[in-house]
């Protein structure tokens, strides 16, 4: 278990001060446009990440614990604090609250536990990974966002996400950055690449394939990856590009579901029927399967679909 995960890859775009606005590909994937009916209330999201920045006027309330499981701080396991600026930048894409100025998550009242298996490199032990999982696993979150990832199959890691699965757990990972923009070669990363988990890949602000996403079988969706505006350490913002920053539109938009799932069909739904409802809120862009999976996820396309089959059903009333 001395083999090593790291973060995938991921470029900074631009690093800001302040900011007031809802990000682009939070717009895109259209969840503002459900806000009047969930922000993602009594949902939890893990995020296995490099940490958090704590006092993140956009985060910090929404964090409702952790734990580190790497050296940093001399492995203090109560200690969760981000030096790397990437697990900082995934939390608020899924559920910042544009606290005054700033910026607004895709699930804005969803709570955050912020668990700590990449150091202040990025750099990560399967070891710590798999605990990480299994921490999880024990504090009964969600859904589980990873954007990490690395070129080896692990049984361990692999074991340790179906047992999150098995116990009713949605496990999003970033797809990975080693594409070469063509749909015919595959690359795989793990854990992105085992089936059971949902499989982002990215696509920039124009709806175009990001040249850097990995196309395989295992790709489930994708959400916008290029630009991505969040925020950063020190109370900061950044944009940043890789799957790194499509996988939390996904696990936010998760959250988003899971009420509007179970809130329909009055019980709580399986880890495979809020899939299958996920896949439901997905529009194909014209890419392969390998690229784009089922396609981008968007989430009115149930609402709009509904609308339509009611205007079919119910005529327009004709004057005789």
């Amino acid at each position: 278990m001395e083999r090593k995960v790291s973060l995938i890859p991921f470029q900074v775009i631009e690093l800001v001060e302040k900011v007031n606005e809802v990000p682009k590909g939070v717009e895109m994937i259209q969840a503002p446009r459900i806000w009047d009916q969930t922000k993602g209330k009594g949902v939890t999201v893990a995020i296995l990440d490099t940490g958090c920045d704590l006092t993140h006027l956009d985060l910090k309330e929404q964090i409702v614990g952790g734990r580190n499981f790497t050296v940093d701080d001399n492995g203090n396991p109560d200690v969760y604090k981000d030096y790397n600026g990437h697990g900082t930048h995934v939390a608020g894409t899924i559920a910042a609250i544009q606290n005054n100025d700033g910026v607004v998550g895709v699930a804005p009242e969803a709570k955050l536990l912020i668990i700590k298996v990449l150091d202040k490199n990025g750099s990560g032990q399967y070891e710590w990974i798999i605990n990480g999982l299994n921490y999880a696993i024990e504090q009964k979150a969600d859904i589980i966002s990873m954007s990490l990832g690395g070129p080896v199959d692990v049984p361990e890691l692999h074991e340790a996400i179906q047992k999150a699965v098995n116990n009713n757990i949605l496990v999003v990972c970033a797809a990975g950055n080693e594409g070469d923009g063509n749909d015919t070669t595959d690359e795989f990363a793990y854990p992105g690449a085992y089936n059971e988990v949902i499989g982002v890949g990215a696509i920039d602000l124009e709806r175009n394939s990001s040249r850097f996403t990995n196309s395989n079988n295992e790709v489930d969706l994708v959400a916008p990856g290029e630009k991505i505006l969040s925020t950063y350490l020190n109370g900061k913002y950044a944009s940043l590009s890789g799957t790194s920053m499509a996988t939390p539109h996904v696990s936010g938009a998760m959250a988003l579901i899971k009420v509007l799932a179970n809130t329909a069909f009055e019980r709580n739904l399986s880890e495979a029927e809020l899939y299958a409802q996920l896949i439901k809120r997905t529009v194909p862009l014209g890419n392969s399967p390998k690229l784009e999976g089922n396609g981008l996820i968007y989430l009115t396309v149930t609402e709009h679909l509904l609308e339509i089959f009611n205007k079919l059903l119910i005529p327009e009333k004709v004057e005789l």
